[in-house]
């Protein structure tokens, strides 16, 4: 059968900037420059994109194109022994696919509530106690009752990846981001329009820009730079590889990737000033410095920003808009994990597009009830530490050593060089081989260590154990024994 192709250039890049711009380029990002030296911090961040990002994403992008499949097959193809590592990718896509969709779920439910905003006064006590179920004595491991009202918003959430991976890659997906991404640059860029002019927003922009630059000289800066770069891209973990195999013959690869990763970056330079635009006013409100509202994640989306939104002129409209742009940013990502697991079982099973998305997108509703619960939140955090800070960076670091030192590099290279408006040189391949493997093993070497020396989150050592290394263990079992069938079948 024809493998499906992308209708357009613009519609590939609109879908993978999609995937690479998410919720964690809007609350992850700011915060992240903010601690971390501010403006001094987009040195080692642009150095962090110019020799571990785009490397990475030329990489990905070529190895899809070249071999015209999912992770597994792509992996299998480059080495027999490591079809596992593509089924890891596979099932990490799959269980960011079970919670994240969740969090989108709470920002269509406050877009919502932003009309009138429902959450009062007290944000926080809304956000956890009404809104969430969070009780006392909700654990990971206890996880209460569900929140119904949730439920709405999460199938909305389901449907919109069903729709566009059912669909398929031209029908649905690139239709889709067609749409969802200039509206998302639109309302980021009216909501910075509106934010600039207020009292204090330049305060607070004054303080995410302003270096200093004697954190450039910290190795955790470093660290925090080169790992903010491996979330934000979507690679190592299914994605880029399942996007690329749907490219044209003729496609340019290295334009493309550039493109990708300038696109993403620049959105959370944006999501920066948005962001901070709107603590300074905030702060300038309630006569407090910044340093007393600044906050990161599920806390400034949902508890610091309503309570800015309460203070700002026209909350009515702002605060939807800001919600709507969590939203469209958050299912835009959701969509390329979806098609990711969808792609490889197509792959595998020989299924057809609409059989696997109705099972897998069912099936992950389901799961995603999980997260739903009085308990569900914490459920998140500790499976969300665990699949980002030890899954998806082993993840990332295994397919660079492969590709790196067990293949030959100079043969993607040509390839990609082939088909590309301009060339790669031999940059490329000592980023690949040397700086990002270099890079990898210190970030994860120390989340390793920092996971066993302290519980994460201050959950008990059975909840670790059992729900955060129990899971990865359960998954490289369950990769490892698809890989030895593959053999099997191979063989017979």
């Amino acid at each position: 059968m024809k493998r499906e192709q992308w209708g357009s250039r613009t519609g590939f890049i609109l879908a993978a900037v999609g995937s690479a711009v998410g919720l964690g380029n809007i609350w992850r990002f700011p915060y992240m420059a903010y601690e971390n030296g501010g403006g001094a911090f987009f040195i080692p961040y642009l150095f962090a994109m110019l020799t571990a990002g785009i490397p990475f994403m030329i990489l990905e992008f070529t190895l899809g194109h070249k071999y015209r499949s999912g992770a597994p097959k792509t992996l299998k193809a480059l080495n027999n022994r490591f079809e596992w590592l593509g089924w890891f990718q596979v099932m990490i896509s799959a269980i960011i696919a079970f919670y994240y969709v969740v969090v989108i779920a709470w920002a269509i439910s406050y877009a919502y509530f932003a009309f009138t905003q429902a959450w009062g006064e007290d944000s926080n006590g809304f956000f956890f106690g009404e809104f969430l179920g969070l009780a006392d004595g909700s654990a990971p491991s206890n996880l209460g009752g569900l929140q119904w009202h949730l439920l709405l918003p999460l199938c909305l959430a389901w449907a919109a990846s069903f729709f566009a991976t059912y669909r398929g890659v031209k029908g649905g997906i690139e239709k889709v981001n067609k749409v969802l991404m200039p509206l998302l640059f639109v309302m980021v860029l009216l909501l910075i329009g509106r934010i600039v002019f207020l009292p204090g927003a330049l305060n607070g922009i004054n303080w995410l820009l302003e270096p200093d630059f004697s954190k450039i000289w910290d190795l955790k800066v470093w660290s925090a730079a080169y790992g903010q770069i491996f979330f934000t891209l979507s690679v190592g973990f299914a994605i880029m590889l399942s996007y690329a195999s749907y490219l044209p013959e003729k496609s340019d690869i290295n334009n493309n990737a550039f493109m990708t990763v300038l696109m993403n970056c620049g959105f959370s330079m944006l999501a920066g000033i948005m962001i901070f635009g709107a603590l300074g006013y905030m702060a300038n409100a309630q006569d407090k410095e910044l340093t007393e509202v600044v906050s990161s994640g599920v806390g400034l989306a949902f508890v610091t920003l309503p309570t800015a939104i309460n203070l700002l002129p026209a909350p009515g409209v702002m605060g939807p808009l800001f919600f709507l742009a969590l939203v469209f940013a958050g299912i835009s990502s959701h969509i390329s994990i979806s098609e990711a697991v969808t792609t490889g079982l197509m792959d595998k099973l020989g299924w057809s597009r609409q059989k696997t998305a109705t099972i897998f997108c069912s099936t992950g509703l389901v799961v995603s009830l999980l997260f739903i619960t009085q308990g569900g939140l914490l459920l998140l955090d500790l499976v969300d530490y665990f699949i980002n800070n030890i899954a998806l960076l082993g993840s990332c670091l295994l397919e660079l050593l492969l590709v790196g030192w067990l293949c030959r590099l100079e043969d993607f290279r040509g390839h990609a060089n082939r088909l590309s408006e301009f060339t790669i040189g031999a940059w490329w391949t000592i980023c690949i081989r040397f700086v990002s493997i270099g890079i990898l093993v210190v970030i994860l070497f120390n989340n390793i260590l920092g996971a066993f020396r302290e519980n994460y989150g201050g959950y008990s050592n059975n909840e670790v154990t059992f729900i955060g290394w129990g899971m990865i263990a359960l998954m490289l079992v369950v990769a490892i024994i698809i890989n030895a069938s593959s053999k099997k079948e191979t063989t017979v």
